[in-house]
């Protein structure tokens, strides 16, 4: 193929890369307010119990800040504090993760490390979870310049708007204007002006919504998609986009509420404010410094170290696979090169059947700190259910409530749950937390069934109630029938 045919390369990050800016910087320091002690705070208004979970990764992330305030001789020889979380399912480990994320503003993305254990797996396909990670950090800083330039972006889509429904009317050139003339024009200029006012009125309260006007729309070029299929080789993307940039931009006039001209015209007026290149620089930047990686089910890429599994690549090629990443590599993405040797890497697993040391020695000096979460008991549900801010009983009350009626639960009745809950998962498999959800279901179904007919009634739940609804599950050995 011709030099003419050449795809352009991906942005090359200048120098000063090196250096934070001063947004990436402001990010940084929101995490001086966050103290160990205070992100230990945090989480525990979401997820209980989990003390040694949680003040690990307080300190992990509380480092993230130190490092930047240490010498610059020594800064980039500071590695994150890797983890490792062991303990079943349901007890937390993703959740933690989470909401530590979402606490420090951090880009953050989830990977199934199981899935490159699947047929066709290639080495390169582990590099997939750092691009994950780009597009949330690109996601994440251009809501934030979206929020700085929504105000002016809405008062241009005003205009636009009116200029739609109240064009201006065809200006007539008089070399000469008399008097008369003049005056008209003056005339015309303030009845239009009125009138224009008026509708602005009309539109900021929502008065034209269901008004339909004539709006131009850019339509993307036929069979061209806006965003590759996912697990389309690296560098499908940039072709797409050089062709779709390369193609001429087709013109459509629709026909449209204003309601919904407005959210068309609002993105225009958001792309044309901020500046992409500053997004993706600030971003690309966010990930070096801050992102997160959240490698859940790393047990079962553990174990059979040196053996064939049929088709399916090995356990420890997937983990050989994975080590550059964790150490430390430049990876290609479609914005840019990024470097890994900052990010932080959350692993998790329930290593019932596999343990740690059976990761591969390189793999497991990555992740030095390890810490094993509790399996939950009765008293834990019960708290779960009443203490956490987004407690299962606080959601499930919403929901009744957005029909008018009320739904209470009462302490007994909570204590019914946790033990109906914690004896399921004894007999069955321990799911932890989130046997909750199948057993509040079962107790609600019938409720949340009739309560379109009930109108505004109280919901009682109490233990004769727990007992009375899930006495089958408490009696049938066969609980499949009833929870999976």
């Amino acid at each position: 193929m011709g030099d003419e045919f050449a795809l352009p390369a991906p942005p090359k990050r200048s120098l000063a890369f090196s250096m934070p800016s001063p947004r990436t910087e402001q990010a940084i320091a929101r995490l001086a307010d966050l103290t160990p002690r205070q992100i230990v705070a945090e989480l525990d208004r979401y997820i209980v119990g989990q003390a040694d979970a949680k003040k690990a990764v307080a300190i992990a992330l509380r480092n993230r800040w130190r490092r930047q305030r240490a010498p610059e001789s020594i800064r980039n020889e500071i590695a994150p504090n890797n983890i490792i979380l062991i303990g079943p399912t349901g007890v937390g480990k993703t959740e933690i993760a989470r909401r530590l994320a979402k606490l420090s503003g951090a880009p953050f993305t989830k990977v199934e490390a199981s899935k490159f254990t699947e047929v066709g797996y290639v080495g390169r396909d582990v590099e997939s979870m750092v691009r994950d990670l780009v597009e949330s950090a690109i996601d994440m800083v251009r809501t934030e310049r979206e929020g700085e330039v929504e105000d002016l972006a809405n008062t241009k889509v005003d205009e636009r708007l009116l200029d739609l429904l109240l064009p201006t009317p065809p200006s007539v050139e008089i070399k000469e204007p008399t008097a008369e003339q003049k005056a008209e024009h003056d005339a015309a200029a303030e009845r239009h002006k009125r009138t224009r006012d008026k509708l602005r009125q009309l539109l900021l309260d929502g008065q034209l919504d269901g008004r339909e006007i004539e709006l131009e729309v850019t339509q993307s070029a036929p069979g061209m998609p806006d965003r590759m299929t996912p697990g389309a080789p690296e560098g499908m993307e940039s072709m797409a986009e050089w062709f779709r940039d390369m193609l001429p931009k087709r013109k459509k006039k629709r026909t449209v509420k204003v309601s919904e001209a407005r959210r068309i015209l609002l993105d225009e007026e958001l792309e044309k404010l901020i500046d992409l290149d500053d997004v993706t620089g600030d971003a690309l930047e966010r990930v070096e410094a801050m992102g997160i990686i959240f490698l859940d089910e790393i047990d079962k890429i553990a174990g059979e170290r040196g053996q064939g599994g049929g088709p399916d690549v090995s356990r420890e090629g997937v983990q050989r696979d994975l080590l550059p990443i964790v150490e430390g590599s430049n990876v290609q993405t479609r914005y840019g090169m990024v470097k890994t040797d900052h990010v932080l890497f959350i692993a998790a697993g329930a290593f019932h059947v596999s343990k740690p040391s059976d990761l591969i020695p390189e793999l497991q000096g990555r992740f030095p700190i390890r810490v094993e979460l509790k399996p939950l008991t009765e008293a834990d549900f019960v708290r779960i259910m009443t203490e956490p801010e987004n407690a299962l009983t606080k959601q499930y009350a919403a929901l009744v409530e957005s029909e008018g009626a009320s739904l209470t639960f009462q302490p007994d009745g909570i204590a019914e749950l946790a033990r109906v809950a914690t004896a399921v998962n004894q007999r069955m498999e321990n799911i932890g937390a989130r046997r909750l959800h199948t057993v509040m279901t079962t107790l609600l179904e019938d409720v949340l069934y009739e309560l379109p007919d009930r109108g505004k009634d109280e919901v009682k739940v109490d233990a004769a109630m727990v007992r009375e609804r899930l006495k089958d599950i408490s009696e049938d050995e066969d609980l499949r029938k009833y929870i999976l």
